[in-house]
């Protein structure tokens, strides 16, 4: 696989000017016990993220049982670019009263610009729109509200760090219930199911920044 010629599947190329200009998503920072940083594509990061995505929980709704190599070129053709950001955050475990776990790495991570994605068919996306993508590999923290806590977190840390946003999108699988209900519970709305692809059925989920900033579907 050559780098100079790997394409990101959902990345959208045929763009008006103004949306191609969109910088690339911000990556804001977090207080303890989180922590945020760019997937380092010569570190072992690949292999981490591969193994994650093999795990029976995120087969299904991800999708992505991806050899390292390949995974290694996705994240690289992100960081060269203005369409997405790859991260992966990590989890203080002293948090929970488990410092016996310490501090490690919990999921991955994946910021990115609605305008210049595939959903953007689907809405009026704005340049500044800012989606993301979550794998919580760690097992550890489902069903206990850490996530969704954290979701809570992102969606005002990027509207702080992004005056020009009106929007974020989250666009889990629509049999990934436990991501809807997470949505559901921090104050996302949903904006409806649809098949963006034949393959690919979709759960549209919307926090704007206010009222009249929320999308309307085409």
């Amino acid at each position: 696989m050559n780098r100079t010629t790997y394409v990101l599947a959902r990345e959208l190329t045929d763009l008006p000017d103004h949306i191609r200009r969109a910088p690339a998503p911000v990556v804001p920072e977090f207080a303890a016990p989180f922590t945020l940083r760019l997937v380092d594509v010569e570190s072992n990061d690949p292999e981490t993220i591969t193994e994650w995505m093999h795990r029976p929980h995120l087969l299904e709704t991800w999708e992505q049982a991806w050899d390292a190599d390949r995974r290694r070129f996705d994240c690289a053709a992100q960081l060269a670019g203005t369409f997405s950001r790859p991260g992966i955050l990590e989890y203080d475990f002293t948090a929970l009263e488990r410092p016996d776990l310490g501090r490690r790495e919990v999921a991955y991570v994946e910021l990115y610009r609605p305008a210049k994605d595939e959903i953007a068919r689907l809405y009026d996306a704005d340049a500044h729109d800012m989606g993301f993508h979550i794998a919580t590999a760690d097992t550890e923290l489902l069903g206990r509200g850490v996530m969704s806590g954290w979701m809570r977190q992102l969606g005002q840390a990027i509207l702080a760090a992004e005056p020009e946003c009106r929007r974020l999108l989250c666009e889990p699988d629509h049999r990934n219930t436990p991501m809807r209900k997470a949505l559901e519970k921090i104050g996302w709305q949903h904006l409806g199911d649809f098949d963006i692809r034949p393959d690919r059925r979709i759960s549209l989920y919307a926090l704007p920044r206010t009222a009249a900033d929320l999308p309307e579907i085409r």
